[in-house]
């Protein structure tokens, strides 16, 4: 852990709450960047950052150190904006099983890997039409460069499911990309 996060818990648990103001200053940009990414509007990831951080210090006692505090506040954020977004009932794009299955990975690789401006604008568009926890999983993978391990424990499942999503993740990108021409 960072500064040796153990002991700054200790110490909150004691009685020095304000201690609590280095996990806001450390982990709080990085999660709201992953609630503004789930839920699309900064004003609703103001809010539901500063609740998964409430959430996190109201139940600091039960961390119990088997991960890190980074991916224990991820897996906070994660169902707290889950939550939200299952209360708001948010549409989702469907894709054709057909087009889905004639896709080669070179194909995959060749447009989410150019970096012209017009290929980058239609990964943006792209990424806005993922499910929220699509969205987490991108940026947790490919912004945050968390490792399959911890993405499973914070999205609570196994390494072998992570593997298949991400993999499914890029086969939609590419399609939802080719609906962009």
């Amino acid at each position: 852990m960072k500064k040796d996060e153990s002991y700054i818990i200790t110490r909150i648990l004691a009685g020095k709450t304000e201690e609590y103001a280095y996990f806001l200053d450390t982990y709080g940009q990085p999660v709201f960047a992953l609630i503004v990414r789930m839920v699309n509007s900064e004003e609703d990831a103001e809010e539901l950052t500063q609740d998964a951080f409430m959430k996190a210090f109201e139940h600091l006692s039960a961390f119990n150190g088997k991960s890190s505090f980074s991916t224990w506040i991820y897996r906070i954020a994660y169902n707290t904006a889950l939550s939200f977004l299952r209360k708001k009932n948010v549409e989702q794009t469907v894709i054709d099983e057909n087009s889905w299955n004639q896709i080669s990975d070179t194909q995959i690789d060749d447009a989410l890997n150019n970096d012209s401006e017009e290929q980058i604008e239609k990964l943006q568009q792209a990424l806005t039409k993922l499910t929220a926890e699509e969205r987490a999983l991108v940026t947790l993978f490919y912004e945050e460069e968390r490792p399959i391990q911890e993405l499973a424990h914070i999205l609570n499942l196994n390494e072998g499911n992570i593997k298949v999503k991400l993999h499914r993740l890029r086969k939609k990108l590419y399609l939802l990309m080719q609906k962009e021409d």
